[in-house]
């Protein structure tokens, strides 16, 4: 289950405000299936839901329905029936008989969660390169939990030990990209490049590749560039969007572009429970606030029958929705001025815990109400359950809406009133929260840009602008790589380091913008930036070339005794800009300056 787009109408056949139909989808394309012939209580018809209230203390039955006291209203046995053959599918006869007796007498949920999982792990793709190998040690070094992915499980098991979590993969093969690989990742760091080398060939651990300085003819070793910086980002990001998710969120129901998908819901009212209160879930075409259609949670709630609740529950999704890159779920509510619930569970059973959050309205105003999946309660059957696990979000099987009399251990909702209510809802979303910071952390390469500038001295350009053509394109490719990070919704950032070196950390830097720099730059110093990035807000969606102000003909080198100072990145993001990638002076025929 992705995204919904709804185009159907449900409506009761009714007369509003009073509905029947106790089930509705999001689409005409799945009608409602009556399931009166499969009642095996002589229901031939079921009437419409009414406050017609006896005037003699006396029980009758007529028609499937039990007539009571002057203190009870009539229950619609076939109303209960149906929403039991929506959720849980035709029985066997004997199976649903004894499951009814099991749920309606067992005080216990059916099925208690598992665990939740730890998350939180970074993955590093292209570990074992320069770049990479430092990131995982610095990683490792904090404390944060790591994940790599390499395509040699000797060469990175030789390099970090045997209790490095490790998966074996290719970005270029998108089959070897299991999704098992991701679970539990909540932000990437990409180190992965095309191998360049010298054509005379180099050492065993490239060190002429690596040095930075001096030149040697280069040439591509193994898979091309567009193989690797540019199908290979697309096999990436597709392979981690849904664990890292994406900066405006997930969709879950709505009606935004051309999407696929449906929601399919059904009323769960109390007539589970001998009430009478009733429900629906229609779509109305023109009742968003921009004249557009939106979802609609409509009825009548009684408090009749020790009732007091109507519900619209979707049915379980085929494939469990993932939302554990996520902080709560966001709606976009019509309010009335009451409030509402919110139930996610995790578990496929009909009658198990709910892990449920409240939302208040404003009445006739359109809002956005978010409910933090941190203030989940675990509850079943309006009590919670202090020893049940944590929510799981990466676990999602259904959601639910509900307006009640009731919300747990005893206490009422404050802005309850009976009789008939609406919420209009045009969508629901999963969101992170704000400040939102980059999730996937590339490294690319100054110069990308410069190989299609008009004007440009080549002369005076790296080698790698030069001889782009010859190296098979590699910056042209690079920058379609990192198109592809911009245009995926995830967050991130793009650093964009000059020649990179063997030398120490700890050199003054220059942060810029536009693809206009040159000069060399530690590995350690990218690895370290790339770190700081994953943290910060002012990094996020942000493209930067970095340098450090020390020549080429001069080396760094740092003094053991007396290290320089660990630096804050957050000095330099703090200046960067959204928008600028260098891509502007192609657009306008600028030349770079030299």
């Amino acid at each position: 289950m992705d995204c919904c787009h709804y185009t159907g109408i449900v409506s009761s056949r009714y007369s509003i405000p009073v509905p029947l139909r106790s089930q509705g989808i999001s689409s005409t394309s799945y009608p409602v299936v009556s399931l009166q012939k499969a009642c095996v209580v002589g229901c031939n018809q079921i009437s419409n839901f009414s406050h017609r209230r006896s005037q003699r203390s006396y029980l009758k039955s007529y028609r499937g329905k039990v007539l009571a006291s002057t203190t009870r209203e009539s229950w619609d046995i076939g109303r209960f029936l149906r929403t039991l053959f929506f959720f849980n599918g035709p029985p066997n006869p004997l199976k649903f008989v004894e499951s009814l007796i099991e749920k309606v007498t067992s005080p216990e949920p059916g099925e208690i969660p598992k665990k939740m999982k730890a998350s939180g792990t970074v993955l590093v793709t292209g570990a074992t390169g320069g770049v990479g190998r430092r990131v995982v040690d610095i990683l490792r070094n904090k404390g944060v939990p790591v994940r790599i992915l390499v395509r040699n499980e000797e060469k990175a098991r030789s390099m970090f030990g045997p209790d490095i979590d490790l998966s074996i993969g290719d970005v270029t093969k998108a089959e070897t990209l299991n999704p098992e690989y991701f679970k539990g990742v909540k932000k990437v760091i990409n180190a992965v490049s095309v191998i360049v080398g010298p054509k005379e060939g180099d050492t065993p651990d490239r060190q002429k590749y690596k040095q930075g300085i001096k030149f040697f003819e280069p040439e591509i070793k193994g898979d091309p560039p567009e193989k690797v910086e540019y199908l290979g980002m697309q096999n990436l990001v597709n392979a981690v969007k849904n664990s890292v998710g994406l900066r405006d969120g997930k969709l879950l129901f709505g009606f935004q572009g051309n999407l696929s998908g449906k929601l399919i819901w059904g009323a769960l009212d109390d007539v589970v429970m001998g009430g009478v209160s009733e429900s629906l879930f229609q779509i109305d075409p023109t009742g968003s606030e921009t004249g557009g259609p939106t979802g609609l949670f409509k009825g009548v709630v009684s408090t009749s029958n020790n009732g007091g609740f109507t519900s619209i529950r979707t049915k379980n999704f085929s494939i469990p929705e993932d939302l554990s890159a996520y902080d709560g779920i966001e709606l976009r509510v019509k309010g009335n001025g009451r409030r509402y619930k919110l139930i996610v569970r995790t578990s496929s059973e009909w009658d198990t815990v709910g892990y449920t959050g409240f939302f208040d309205t404003v009445k006739d105003q359109w809002q956005t109400v978010k409910v933090p999946f941190s203030s989940l309660r675990a509850v079943f059957r309006a009590r919670t359950l202090p020893d049940a696990p944590e929510f799981d979000p990466s676990n999602i099987i259904s959601l639910q809406l509900m307006f009640s009399k009731f919300e747990y251990d005893g206490k009422l909702n404050p802005t309850f009133v009976e009789g008939p209510f609406e919420l209009p809802f045009s969508s629901m979303k999963a969101y992170i929260n704000e400040p939102i910071t980059p999730r996937l952390v590339h490294v690319s390469s100054a110069g990308v840009t410069r190989p299609d500038r008009p004007g440009l001295d080549l002369s005076k350009q790296p080698p790698a602008v030069r001889l782009n053509k010859e190296l098979g394109f590699i910056l042209t490719y690079k920058l379609k790589g990192e198109d592809v990070i911009r245009e995926s919704g995830i967050s991130y950032a793009i650093v964009r380091p000059c020649a990179l070196t063997e030398e120490p950390a700890g050199a003054d830097l220059v942060f810029d913008q536009g693809d206009n720099i040159t000069g060399k730059v530690s590995r350690e110093e990218i690895a370290q930036i790339c770190i700081a990035a994953l943290d910060s807000p002012y990094a996020c969606d942000k493209t930067f070339e970095v340098k450090s102000t020390v020549p080429f003909s001069e080396p760094f080198v740092v003094d053991p005794t007396n290290p320089p100072p660990e630096k804050d990145y957050e000095v330099y993001f703090k200046n960067l800009k959204e928008g600028i990638t260098g891509k502007e002076a192609l657009e306008e025929g600028i030349p770079a300056p030299v």
